[in-house]
Parts: structure tokens; C-alpha cells; sequence
């Protein structure tokens, strides 16, 4: 790592706010609850109730193309036949997909889902697989080996093989959703799509969405708020899922070169940035990377700004955000350290 500044705040309040009160608006949100994705999701938009269910659709439209489950989806019939053929906004995902496992050089990659599974993630029966087991399954975990033609949307997998979008599908949706709430004249909205946030502009009054940022030490607590105006946030944590077996903790987020839950120094990873897919493919490779290693994705790249929680408690921010979070109450002793290009 090559630059660092410690800085120990003592702030008071969760939200400092980035108040800019530009225009006054007496209109109230409208809002819906649904379940997508595996996940319980949450829109809440300033514009015509009718628009929520436009924006669900968009959702639901993409999972029937690349859930992994569904036998009636496009994955699924890849995974089964080893080869098949996505389209629309499927293939677009796909595309994305293989851009971000290459971008992390592996630490994202879609065709870990056998090794997930093998430790019950997906069923939620729990288990320590062995590391015969685990060893197996390695050899069918390599994204380079997924043939994928852009022209035709065609992709072929060696057999064994099985590919999943997860780790970036949600972000997705939500950049699809609040383009389609944008392209319908929406200027405001927050789209919670399980924890992974998308924003629509600024709040009506013209300040800013304050997106609060869990304690992975007590997932209960907002340890901050950041302040974001039409932008993703998403974060990946051991917190989210896990089990514990003879009195370890082990989690979902696998690093693809081991086969077991990434053990990388961190505790949870926030990225903030324009384009939800990106954001959630780089919350979990970025875990995966541990802090040296992201720090140097980041310092390379123009696209995102990040939250790290060090197993020691230590919180690591990136430059780009450092006048856009406040600690909460109880939090103000925490070390916080700006990371610098």
C-alpha cells in the first residue's frame, strides 16, 4: 500500500448531511415491498405509483433469464446442456460478468457456485466439506474456460462446469430499474434491493441520500452514513450468511483459488459508484482481495470509491469519500484512514 493517512474522528452524529435544500418539494414517496432475487427488495420513488411496477418488472424479467434455479431460465439451460444462448439484457450481464472476473484477475468468478454449494449456501444445509472434495471441485472453477461468443450471445461450458450471475446480477437489476424510473422522468428515488442500494438523483429537497453502513462486528448497527447523490452503493460482508461448526465462523464469500470463505484481514467492503453491476462484482472480489491488493484495483481505476472494515477495527475510506461520510454516536473513536492515490 502506498499512501495512508490516519485520521482519528470525533464526530457526534450519524448524518452530517449534504443539505443543499436547492428546491422544496411537498410530495410524498410512493413505495413497494417485493421479493426478487432471493431477497426481500424496497423502492421508494417520487413519481407515479404505476412506475413501481415498471421498475419491478425490469427485476423480475432479468431473474427468469439468469436465475440459477429456475429450470425454465437461460443459466439453467446453459448449466444443463453445457452450452445455450442469452439474450437481451442476459447477455448484456454476461458481458459484464467475464469483463469483472478478468478486471480482479479471478478474485470475481462466476463459475464458483459448485464450491458455494458444497458448503450448503445454497440450500442452507451447512456443512465443512472435505478437502478432497473441495480439491475436485477446484478444477471445474475457472472463468477462463467459459467460451462466451459477444455477436451471437452463444456460451459453452467444459462439463462439470456451472456458471451463476449472482455476484453481480443485483447491482445490475438496480442500474436497470433506475434507468428505466430515469428514462420515465423520475428524478428522485431510493431502490433497496436486499441491501444493495441504487439512488435516482437527490432526495426532492436536494440533499443527499444518507446510505448508513453496518457494523459487521454487530450487523444490528449504522457504524456510518455516507452521503451519495445518484449513485449504487453495495457491500459485501462475513456478517450477511454464515454458519458456525466447532466454534469457527465460516462464511459465503469464497475465494475462488482455495475453495474456502475468503480469510483476506476484512470484515465487510462498500463500494460507491455510478454503475450498480460493477459496484456488486467488486464488493465481493474485493473481500476476496484483502486491503493491499484492493487498494491497488482502486488506486488504478476511476469508477469507484470504497469502504474497508479491517478485522482490527480499523476503517479504511477512500479518498473520494472522505468529506462525504460522519461516524455514528458510539462510533466516534474509531481509526479511520484515508487511503490516497
Amino acid at each position: 500500500m502506498k499512501k495512508c493517512i490516519p485520521v482519528l474522528l470525533m464526530l457526534t452524529i450519524l448524518i452530517c448531511g449534504c443539505s443543499k435544500q436547492t428546491q422544496e418539494s411537498t410530495s410524498e414517496p410512493v413505495s413497494d415491498t417485493f421479493f426478487a432475487m432471493d431477497t426481500t427488495m424496497d423502492f421508494r420513488i417520487y413519481g407515479d405509483k404505476s412506475l413501481l411496477q415498471d421498475a419491478q418488472n425490469v427485476i423480475t424479467d432479468l431473474e427468469k433469464k439468469v436465475s440459477v434455479t429456475d429450470s425454465d431460465s437461460e443459466i439453467y439451460k446453459i448449466n444443463e446442456n453445457g452450452s445455450g444462448i442469452l439474450s437481451g439484457e442476459a447477455d448484456t450481464l454476461m458481458k459484464n460478468a467475464l469483463e469483472m472476473c478478468r478486471r480482479t484477475n479471478g478474485a470475481l468468478d462466476i463459475s464458483i457456485y459448485p464450491i458455494v454449494k458444497a458448503w450448503g449456501f445454497t440450500t442452507g444445509s451447512y456443512q465443512v466439506p472435505d478437502e478432497e472434495t473441495i480439491q475436485t471441485l477446484l478444477t471445474k472453477v475457472d472463468y477462463t474456460q467459459i467460451q462466451y461468443d459477444e455477436a451471437s450471445g452463444n456460451v459453452t461450458i467444459s462439463e462439470g462446469m456451472t456458471i451463476d450471475l449472482g455476484s453481480i446480477a443485483k447491482g445490475y437489476a438496480g442500474e436497470l430499474a433506475a434507468r428505466t424510473l430515469r428514462d420515465k422522468g423520475v428524478t428522485s428515488a431510493l431502490l433497496n434491493l436486499g441491501g444493495n442500494v441504487q439512488t435516482i438523483g437527490s432526495k426532492p429537497d436536494g440533499s443527499a441520500w444518507i446510505i448508513g453502513i453496518k457494523d459487521p462486528k454487530n450487523p444490528d448497527t449504522a457504524m456510518m452514513g455516507l452521503s451519495v447523490n445518484d449513485q449504487a452503493v453495495v457491500t459485501s460482508g462475513g456478517y450477511e450468511r454464515y454458519f458456525e461448526q466447532d466454534g469457527l465462523t465460516y462464511w459465503h464469500i469464497m475465494d475462488p483459488a482455495t475453495g474456502h470463505p475468503a480469510k483476506s484481514g476484512l470484515l465487510s467492503v462498500t463500494v460507491v459508484g455510478d454503475k450498480g453491476g460493477i459496484c456488486d462484482a467488486l464488493s465481493t472480489s474485493l473481500f476476496v482481495m484483502g486491503l493491499d491488493k484492493a487498494y491497488d484495483l482502486w488506486a488504478k481505476s476511476d469508477d469507484f470509491e470504497a469502504v474497508f472494515v479491517a478485522t482490527d477495527g480499523t476503517v479504511y475510506i477512500t479518498d473520494g469519500l472522505k468529506d462525504k461520510f460522519s461516524l455514528a454516536q458510539g462510533y466516534e473513536d474509531t481509526s479511520v484512514k484515508i487511503l490516497t492515490r
